[in-house]
């Protein structure tokens, strides 16, 4: 038996909820019909830590009401049936741990169980960052993935040529599911994964990661620049691109150098 998510919202705001539960990583959402006239049920998982759980959904800052179910895992897993691979640009592809490969010598390929964390890979938000990172001098760089979920990032910016990614994420289920995918994409000697606070995060980054919902970035906002190097990007994601001014303001002084859309969410690069 595996824990339910379901969140009761007006039928009206259904696309709304559903576009702030893939923000936080869920990897399939159900709707059905709500306790009363024109309310939906939006049915979904976010791992088995409640008070993790909680803690995002209270971020999202929603009047919403949710409550947590136990399901048979059987049907939790249905999802992986309709899994398909997400080609991020056309050298780059995210494919799920129980498919094969998809045809291309030319193509990094990085391969994911997102577990009970964010992260197959083909949500707006990823495949933003992943473009983003793309585009960034990774080779020799130190990166931090800020939220990292299911490690795609982190993967992805060792594969690309940096030399040691420091991944972390207030979920305890990234630890495990992180470490399992950084082994399976022959990188785990170059991630460390942790569920250490930002805030006590020492040194500074070439490249930082937040693919992260806006109230988070603005809470973070002094400690991802403060662990950002003097010559540094830090890579913004999880907000909607007519909707983010707010996370620019607190991310001040650094600039924007580069922004990528995609069915109206938004990454954005910054700089010193």
């Amino acid at each position: 038996m595996v824990l339910a998510l379901v969140v009761t919202v007006d039928t009206a705001d259904a696309e709304l909820a559903s576009d702030d539960l893939w923000s936080l990583g869920v990897v399939a959402v159900e709707e059905r019909l709500g306790p009363s006239h024109n309310t939906v049920e939006l049915w979904t998982s976010l791992g088995e830590e409640q008070d993790s759980v909680i803690t995002a959904l209270v971020a999202l800052e929603r009047p919403w009401t949710w409550r947590f179910e136990t399901v048979d895992e059987s049907v939790s897993e249905t999802w992986r049936d309709f899994a398909t691979a997400t080609w991020v640009t056309d050298d780059l592809v995210v494919y799920p741990a129980w498919m094969q490969r998809p045809e291309s010598a030319e193509a990094t390929a990085i391969s994911i169980d997102p577990g009970a964390t964010f992260g197959m890979g083909d949500h707006p938000t990823t495949v933003l960052s992943l473009r983003a990172l793309r585009a960034l001098p990774t080779e020799a760089a130190t990166v931090l993935d800020v939220g990292c979920g299911s490690g795609v990032l982190a993967i992805a910016a060792v594969l690309f040529g940096a030399t040691h990614a420091e991944a972390i994420d207030i979920s305890p289920a990234a630890v495990p599911t992180t470490i399992d995918n950084a082994t399976r994409n022959n990188v785990a000697h170059r991630i460390h994964v942790s569920t250490t606070p930002l805030a006590d995060v020492d040194g500074s980054y070439d490249i930082v990661l937040a693919n992260i919902l806006a109230p988070a970035l603005i809470d973070l906002s002094f400690d991802l620049k403060r662990v950002l190097s003097p010559t540094g990007a830090l890579v913004i994601s999880g907000i909607l691109a007519e909707r983010h001014d707010h996370v620019l303001a607190a991310l001040e002084p650094l600039r924007v150098v580069q922004r990528y859309e995609l069915e109206n969410w938004t990454a954005i690069t910054l700089r010193w």
